[in-house]
């Protein structure tokens, strides 16, 4: 497993090894071991699927807060997706500066995006799943957001001729500078 740092520090790259032969492949896709000798101590409790038909589908800026705050392992099984880490902590060096990482399923790229960041993706091919592995339960009490297009977040999302497509809640988040303090 290839363990990749990107331009904040604490949101990773991870690539499992992939072994394939005439029948197809076979890939280790999360290893314990492997997380804890690169320094990640999670454990992970739930794992969901998104599917999204059409290129173009916005999922996010999501984030939970404390008790049921998220760490989240992020990878595409079929399509493609450019996959968001917004960090969310005031403290932080880097508030409010976003990693983008393009994950497919040829790429075989998954993202760890850690508690005190938003995350969003949106499908950049139609018919595209997601799997994702979170650290606590889904709590409706504690889920949030934050707006997708806020100007002074500056990230650039593909859309398509159509436009984005987005959830009611997804448009109705506040902005960086109105969000609550959620992660100190």
């Amino acid at each position: 497993m290839l363990f990749e740092d990107t331009s904040i520090p604490e949101v990773r790259i991870v690539t499992p090894k992939k072994h394939g032969d005439a029948r197809g492949f076979f890939s280790e896709v999360y290893k314990q071991s492997e997380w804890r000798a690169a320094g990640l101590n999670h454990t992970f409790v739930q794992d969901n699927h998104s599917y999204s038909a059409p290129a173009g589908t916005l999922r996010g800026l999501h984030f939970q807060t404390a008790p049921f705050a998220q760490d989240k392992l992020v990878r595409v099984v079929r399509g493609r997706i450019l996959d968001v880490a917004v960090d969310i902590r005031r403290s932080s060096p880097t508030f409010g500066k976003h990693v983008a990482v393009e994950l497919s399923a040829d790429n075989w790229k998954q993202l760890f995006v850690p508690v005190g960041f938003a995350h969003a993706f949106v499908t950049l091919e139609p018919d595209t799943e997601v799997l994702y592995k979170v650290t606590a339960l889904y709590s409706p009490a504690h889920d949030r957001g934050l707006a997708f297009d806020d100007p002074d977040l500056g990230i650039a999302w593909p859309a398509p001729p159509g436009g984005l497509v987005l959830s009611d809640k997804d448009r109705k988040w506040p902005r960086l500078r109105d969000l609550p303090d959620a992660f100190a």
